[in-house]
This record gives structure tokens, C-alpha cells and sequence, in this order.
């Protein structure tokens, strides 16, 4: 049994492989707008699960961390895991952000979220808006700030010692920046669901 979940694969198709026996068990595909749109949901917070578990890696763990590891084991983490888990963080806030945006489009509330309710005259487009405009923010400083950075900073692209150094502050600056986002985001999109 211990063998079989040395393979992450083989762990992802057995959690796979539960939920679709408890659909199976309790009956729960209608084939309808609501079994899709709760399916996008779930993929959604899937994905943000990883995205912003991610995120909360680097800044809780990864970067405090770095300076007590000795320098001649520090390139484990810069060519072995930062980039396999930079990777994931920036295919989980796409995934995020492509099925929240289907998510909304689905439920109907897209354009009025995306106006903060001044389309709509909802708090709860307002409060859900909030949190997908931050969420957008997050995911274009991931994609168009802190990955450029972090390649230059770990050596994935060529550039001189001052612009890695440079490099690896400007992704540090906007990682922060996207965990204090954090925090009101993921406030806004409960919010807008069990609140509003």
C-alpha cells in the first residue's frame, strides 16, 4: 500500500477515483446548469487551493528560509524545487482565473461583477467583484512581474549579478504584494457566496 502512493499520479487518480465513487454514492450528477456550474466551482477552488497554497509556501516558508540554508545546498532549492514549484503556482493561478472567469460568465453575474454591481445594483456582485479584480491582479503580477523576475533571479535566463539581485527583489516585493491581496480576496469570494 505504502508503494502505491510513492507515485503522486497514482495518489491523484485514487483521490480521482473516490470522488467519483461518492458522485456514484450519492447520486450527485444531474447533467444540468447547476451540476456544471457547481463542477467549475469545485475546479475553481481546486485550483486556488494550489495557487494561493503556493503563494503562502514561498512567503511563510521558501523565503525565510533561504538565508539559513548553507550556500552550497541553496542550489537544490533554486534549480530543483523553485522552479518545478513556480511551474504549479503559475498554471494554478491561470487555471484560477479561468474558471472563475467561466464560473461567473456561467452564473451570470460576469459583467455585473466585473463592474462592481454598479451594472447590476448588487452588493453581492460588488463584494465578488472585488475579489476577482484583486484576484486579476494577483494573477497578472504572477505571470507579467514575478515570473520574468524569478527566471532572471534563478539563473533560468541569463543576466548579470546586480539584475538577479534586482530580479529576486522585485518578485520577493510582488509575492508580498500578492499575499496581502491575498487576504481581502479570499474575504470578497467567501463573502459574495454565504454573506450577500
Amino acid at each position: 500500500m505504502a508503494k502505491f502512493f510513492d507515485s503522486l499520479q497514482n495518489t491523484v487518480l485514487a483521490g480521482f477515483g473516490l470522488l467519483v465513487v461518492f458522485i456514484l454514492v450519492t447520486r450527485g450528477i444531474s447533467m444540468d446548469h447547476n451540476w456544471f456550474a457547481f463542477v467549475f466551482r469545485w475546479l475553481h477552488v481546486l485550483s486556488g487551493v494550489m495557487w494561493i497554497g503556493l503563494l503562502y509556501y514561498f512567503n511563510f516558508v521558501q523565503i525565510p528560509s533561504m538565508p539559513k540554508i548553507p550556500d552550497d545546498q541553496k542550489p537544490a532549492v533554486s534549480k530543483v524545487i523553485a522552479p518545478q514549484a513556480l511551474w504549479w503556482f503559475r498554471y494554478a493561478a491561470l487555471s484560477t482565473l479561468v474558471t472563475g472567469l467561466i464560473l461567473a460568465a456561467m452564473n451570470k453575474y460576469l459583467i455585473g461583477a466585473l463592474t462592481l454591481g454598479i451594472t447590476s445594483g448588487l452588493t453581492k456582485d460588488l463584494a465578488i467583484g472585488i475579489g476577482m479584480w484583486l484576484g486579476l491582479i494577483m494573477a497578472y503580477n504572477v505571470w507579467m512581474v514575478i515570473w520574468p523576475n524569478q527566471q532572471k533571479a534563478l539563473g533560468l535566463v541569463e543576466a548579470d549579478a546586480d539584475t538577479k539581485k534586482q530580479a529576486a527583489a522585485t518578485a520577493k516585493l510582488f509575492s508580498r504584494i500578492n499575499t496581502m491581496l491575498s487576504v481581502p480576496m479570499l474575504f470578497a469570494m467567501v463573502s459574495a457566496q454565504n454573506i450577500f
